[in-house]
Parts: structure tokens; sequence; C-alpha cells
């Protein structure tokens, strides 16, 4: 069966643009020309979406207020969506808003729909399969932090702490890297990203931010992600 993507944009020509050219990639695209029609579709039993296609401009709703309300749902398969975000401007500062709010990747208007096929398939593989490196334990434990790579499951204190894919990838970098001082570079390797465009340095420091945020008591005294000023990052091998 092919998977089903939902795309979530306002542009009908756009639309039926990339529409056709992922149906005839064998995907099932479902359309919605509103922010609210999107999230309507998503919450539907009727449908099993893999993925997002979401426009940064809509009509009714900005698209970062979209993926808020998505990585904020309550249902986990919704939570955890995939989301690639169409941005009609291509400047850092509309990048780097999109992966604060949780989107997996991006892509600035105009684009070939080759190139958005691409990504779509990068991020479903990243979000689908298990890092190669998790096949050498069943679970990896740092005090009250617990990581499942086979499920891509975090827990703290035993609660699950939803993940997108790039903070997954991430938080399993470190911890199969605990101790290490990492520098950018290397952590961005760990989270591909076909955009050679992209500013390293502050795409990686918005993804650690908004990892610690999720599993630092304290994200302004983090202890489980450690800054060492001037190198780079270090995941801390004794943590409560």
């Amino acid at each position: 069966m092919n998977k089903q993507i939902l795309l979530i944009e306002d542009d009908p020509d756009l639309a039926e643009l990339i529409s056709d050219y992922l149906s005839v990639n064998y995907y099932e695209v479902h359309h919605a020309a509103t922010a609210q029609g999107g999230l309507d579709l998503l919450d539907s039993k009727d449908h099993n979406f893999s993925l997002v296609v979401l426009d940064l401009m809509l009509p009714d709703m900005d698209g970062m207020q979209v993926c808020q309300k998505v990585r904020g749902s309550k249902n986990s398969s919704i939570s955890t969506m995939p989301i690639v975000m169409l941005t009609a401007k291509g400047d850092t500062t509309d990048r780097v808003l999109g992966l604060e709010m949780g989107a997996d990747d991006y892509i600035s208007k105009p684009f070939e729909p080759r190139e958005l096929l691409a990504r779509i398939r990068a991020v479903l593989r990243r979000h689908e399969m298990p890092n190669q490196a998790s096949k050498s334990s069943d679970k990896l434990i740092f005090g009250r932090l617990a990581i499942f790579p086979e499920s891509h499951e975090v827990t703290i204190d035993g609660k699950v702490v939803r993940l997108t894919t790039h903070q997954f990838q991430l938080l399993h970098y470190f911890a199969t890297h605990a101790g290490k001082v990492l520098n950018r570079e290397q952590l961005w390797h760990a989270m591909p990203n076909d955009d050679s465009s992209e500013n390293i340095d502050r795409a990686i420091d918005v993804h650690i931010s908004r990892l610690r945020a999720l599993i630092e008591d304290n994200p302004r005294q983090p202890k489980r992600i450690i800054t060492v000023r001037g190198v780079g990052y270090q995941f801390a091998t004794d943590q409560v």
C-alpha cells in the first residue's frame, strides 16, 4: 500500500503539481488548502499519514502554529509525525524557526519537485529505520533517562518523552558517544541533511536547545548535554 502524505498548501497550482508528482512516485496525497482543514484530516481516523508537507504561509493560520499544534498533540502518532516545511522565503530565520517549532526538514520555494521527493524519502528513512548503531544494545540508561533504540522511545522516570526524528537521532548519537566532546559538524552528520548552504552551527544549536527543553530538568542549567565552549557539546556519562 502506498504511503499517505498530507499536503497543506493554499496555492492550487503548486498543490496540483506536488500531488501529481508524488502520486506518480507511489505516494497517496491528500490535500488541504487551509491549516484547519489539514489539522482536521490529520485527526481523522480515515487516514494513516506517514508525513506532512506543510506550507509556511497559509490563509487561516501560520505554518509555525500548525507545526506547534502537531507537536503538542496528545496522540503520539501525530506528535511524532515527520514534517517537511515549505518556505516562500529562503532566509535563515525562517529555516531556524521551522526547526525550533519541530519541523524535520524544509525546502525553499521555488523548488524542483524531485528535490521535494528526495527530502521526503530521506525524512521517512530517518523516521522509520532504526539507527544501525542501535542494534548493539536494547536500551541505553543514564540515570533517570532511558533510550530505547529499537522503538525510538525515550523515557525519564518511566514517562515517555516525545522527540522528533532529528531529536532522537541527535540524542542517540550523543548517548553512543557519551563522555566525548563532539563538534557541531560531527553532530550535523548524525542528522543527514541535503542542504549544503545551511548554517550548520546555528541549526545544531537550535536542535540542542529544543532537545534540552525536553530532557533537562532545568534547560538553563543543563546537566545532560554540556556546552564545551569553543569546541562543541558533551553528553554527560554520570547523570542522576
